[in-house]
């Protein structure tokens, strides 16, 4: 089955890379001056909030992108 796409507007993110040897995340930031229009299959989306977007990525990777759209518009997009 051909996996569904949304259009979001991106902005900054933060990339969890996991947990080190003492339990504590590994966080790395992505500061962006701007948003840009990215395409996210929709079955990479994990959650969202009014600030973030939660994606998963490869290697167990995962990926909070600050978007410019309205929270409630998304998520009526996604339900």
């Amino acid at each position: 089955m051909k996996d569904k796409f949304i259009e979001l507007t991106l902005g900054s993110y933060i990339i969890s890379h996991g947990y080190n040897a003492k339990h504590k995340e590994m966080m790395e930031h992505i500061p962006s001056d701007n948003f840009s229009k990215k395409l996210i299959p929709v079955s990479r989306i994990k959650s969202i909030s009014e600030k973030y977007i939660l994606t998963d990525y490869v290697d167990g990777r995962w990926i909070y992108w600050e978007y410019a759209e309205d929270y409630n518009e998304l998520k009526k997009l996604l339900v």
